[in-house]
């Protein structure tokens, strides 16, 4: 989901052609990293980087000049090593990370990368979490990202270490996470020679990486880590790798901390703040329509506050998708919580309806629009977005603004507060109109016998834990019923993999979100085809005695491949059952056993009466407690829209006890 610019704060210092008021931040600015969320004294870096190719407000042609950005030393760090000291190239990669803030890596050894293992004992700052496999690393990193504003760092080796990252790479480039991925590789002279495990991981991940470097010269790393962590944080956040060749790393080197970083290109097409013209015409807009509606995603996140101001200025309903539950409060009355393929009955309505669609920090997903045509066909569109690439992509808007949401927003208010006493909206007609959809259409499932419908059990965990739980999923049914019955009230809370959809996600992120959250209640609902795919994390988790409570959605099928093949394929089952076929009647694999063998306390439930006690009982267990939820496979995600249907084709009934 195209994301506005991380929990990152720019402090503009205008330069003399500029106004004392501009908020231009690509003229002069410092960037503080913040620090990890447990760390009030971090030893922080501040990065300065001037670049006139955005012209100041008002600033003459002739003032405007060509600089190369600059770093200033951060005075406050306390390196282990004296100014003149050589260290191996390992130990300058360690500090460099610890200049930028860094407190957590999640980081599996190999050959390639042994050095930077040995030069991570050396810290006294940096704590590795030990994944068991590099796939749950980089998941973790995300976790850890997706969770505080942070950008997440992973370290995996060359070769099979280095592919095994693959997954979460594409995963963060698509949900705008910011990710620094660190791997060995090769020495220099065996690259291109087929060497044991040796593969060109700059050329794999070109695509589904951000940036990528490789480095071939041990004086470019701090350079580099600088570059690497500007990049995955500014603009459009995503996933960044750094690839060390071993003798890069053994090598003696006394670095150079004020290397200027050297991205003059990418600097010069950062999007500049909203005009204020454009900011004009969207509230012309709003005054002109009679049905506007508020379509927010990932782009959101970082502007929560300035959301639920516009929100009290206009008065507009909010639909939010995947990426964007918890930007605005789903307890809000004016909420109509998700749209899209398993959204809401009056989200999709509203969009359907609407005469205007404010679009913010979103990409017009296929998951989201179905048949592009249809889709809002009513409405004039409004794109903010901070990736120029998402405007106009999939459809074309009638007015649109490149830049951060919460720049535009915050823009947007002061006009709204400035014409208060002149300008009212009165959209009082269309929301009693939403709210008679939301009383006829509801979020709504069916009990058979003692059978635990999944949804109840999510809406027992969001009573329970008051709605303030950090929430990551897997892939899949209980995904969807995650997202759809647990009341998200603030951004940061809901971790799941939107745009990639990888399995095996939940668990791992988890871990992230309990090591960058230590005192959060952290839950990762799953399912057991998700769950199995990255469940040797549960020893990371105890050996961290990380907190982390699993509710597993157990109904020994992969539930949303079973969902499509009873609507479209006649219930004919093609390898989605995940049980043992010679004993349907046993419950395998035997979840239980996982949790019994990482020494993490575990229990089943398969009664609805007994349900809320087992739940009670996990969250009040100190540390890591497993509860497997048996399940009926025949439920199915409700609403639907089936992939490129319409709002007119939307499904709310039945499920696969019935023949289609």
């Amino acid at each position: 989901m195209a994301a506005a610019a991380p929990n990152t704060t720019f402090s503009a210092t205008p330069s003399p052609s500029a106004s004392s008021k501009s908020r231009n931040p690509f003229l002069r600015f410092t960037r503080p990293l913040l620090p990890h969320p447990a760390d009030s004294s971090p030893r922080l870096r501040s990065l300065r980087i001037s670049s006139s190719s955005v012209p100041a407000p008002n600033a003459p042609r002739a003032a405007i000049t060509t600089s190369a950005p600059t770093t200033t030393p951060d005075t406050s760090f306390v390196s282990r090593f004296a100014p003149d000291e050589p260290r191996k190239g390992a130990d300058v990669i360690v500090e460099a990370l610890e200049r930028q803030g860094v407190r957590h890596v999640f980081a599996y050894p190999g050959g390639a990368s042994l050095e930077i293992h040995q030069a991570l004992t050396r810290s006294n700052t940096i704590r590795n979490v030990l994944p068991r496999h590099e796939q749950g690393g980089v998941f973790a990193a995300e976790g850890y990202a997706r969770s505080s504003g942070l950008p997440g760092v992973c370290i995996a080796t060359s070769g099979p270490g280095a592919t095994n990252l693959v997954s979460g790479l594409a995963d963060a480039s698509l949900d705008s996470i910011p990710i620094v991925a660190i791997t060995g590789q090769v020495p220099r002279r065996m690259i291109g020679t087929d060497a044991f495990q040796e593969t060109p991981i700059v050329e794999v991940t070109r695509s589904i990486t951000k940036h990528n470097y490789l480095v071939l010269d041990v004086e470019d790393i701090p350079r580099v880590v600088s570059e690497a962590f500007y990049l995955a944080t500014s603009g459009r956040p995503g996933a960044v790798l750094i690839d060390v060749p071993k003798d890069i790393q053994q090598q003696l080197v006394v670095p150079n901390w004020d290397q200027p970083i050297r991205l003059p290109g990418y600097i010069s097409r950062l999007p500049k703040p909203p005009a204020i013209a454009h900011l004009e015409q969207i509230v012309r807009l709003i005054s002109e329509s009679k049905r506007p509606v508020l379509y927010v995603g990932g782009g959101c996140l970082n502007s929560s506050e300035e959301l639920r101001r516009f929100v009290e200025l206009t008065g507009i309903p909010v639909a939010s998708t995947l990426m964007g539950l918890g930007s605005f409060s789903c307890s809000h009355e004016l909420s109509l919580h998700m749209l899209g393929m398993h959204g809401t009955v009056y989200a999709n309505y509203a969009v359907d309806k609407s005469d205007l669609l404010l679009a913010f920090g979103v990409r017009f997903d296929d998951r989201v629009t179905g048949k592009l045509e249809a889709f809002a066909s009513r409405a004039k569109i409004v794109h903010i977005d901070i990736d120029s690439a998402e405007i106009g992509k999939n459809k074309q808007p009638h007015a649109s603004i490149c830049g951060d949401v919460k720049l535009a927003l915050e823009g947007l208010n002061k006009l709204l507060e400035s014409k208060a006493s002149k300008q009212r909206f009165d959209f009082s007609a269309w929301r009693e109109e939403l709210n008679e959809q939301k009383i006829n259409h509801p979020l709504s499932y069916k009990t058979f016998g003692d059978a635990i419908p999944p949804q109840y059990a999510i809406q027992v965990l969001d009573e329970l834990t008051n709605g303030n739980a950090i929430i990551s999923t897997g892939v899949g049914q209980h995904q969807m019923w995650a997202a759809q019955f647990y009341k998200y009230r603030r951004p940061r809370q809901w971790l799941t993999s939107g745009g990639l959809g990888a399995m095996g996600f939940g668990l791992p992120a988890a871990v992230g979100a309990a090591v960058a959250n230590p005192d959060a209640i952290v839950v990762d609902i799953d399912g057991d085809g998700s769950f199995i795919m990255n469940v040797q994390e549960l020893a990371t988790i105890r050996v961290e005695n990380l907190p982390i409570k699993i509710l597993l959605l157990n109904n020994q099928h992969l539930g949303m491949v079973v969902q499509w093949e009873d609507r479209f394929y006649k219930a004919n089952r093609a390898h989605t059952y995940l049980g043992d076929p010679s004993r349907e009647s046993e419950i395998f694999p035997d979840m239980l056993k996982f949790a019994e063998a990482c020494g993490i306390p575990a229990a089943r439930v398969t009664k609805k009466a007994d349900l809320r006690a087992a739940i009670k009982k996990m969250l009040d267990t100190p540390g890591p407690y497993l509860l497997d939820v048996i399940v009926p496979h025949q439920e199915h995600v409700l609403p639907m829209i089936p992939s490129g249907g319409a709002f007119k084709d939307v499904i709310v009934e039945g499920d696969g006890r019935t023949a289609y």
